[in-house]
């Protein structure tokens, strides 16, 4: 099983899931903000580094996804699950073009249909 926290910026997505992993005495996946080389030029300009900022946090979180479904019981503070939400509200915000949009969607349905192929665990 993998849990999931989501929601907005400054809900205590992070401090939820680091309790909830010391909880179930397994890891926490936090979200990559800090060693995030895009996230400044994002805020610098966000029409140039939208899209680039949209396919690092999609990596980033497709590593992650991947990483928790080999063990049980693990927490992830934010997923590849919600992240079409972002970004298509960047491109409703007209950071990310129509363009740049459909290219995003169709790598993340090929993620989604590579973790759907994963082997599934056994039920403890």
């Amino acid at each position: 099983m993998v849990i999931i926290t989501a929601g907005m910026i400054g809900v205590g997505k992070t401090t939820l899931t680091g309790k909830i992993a010391d909880h179930l005495h397994t890891q926490a996946f936090f979200e990559p903000v800090g060693e995030n080389p895009v996230l400044p030029l994002y805020y610098k300009n966000p029409k140039q580094y939208g899209f680039l900022l949209q396919i690092y946090f999609l990596n980033k979180r497709f590593s992650m996804i991947k990483k928790a479904l080999n063990d049980d019981n693990n927490v992830l503070d934010r997923s590849i699950y919600e992240d079409a939400l972002f970004t298509r509200e960047n491109n409703a915000e007209g950071n990310i073009s129509d363009t740049e949009l459909d290219v995003y969607l169709k790598l993340l349905d090929n993620m989604m249909a590579d973790l759907k192929q994963l082997p599934k665990r056994a039920p403890i």
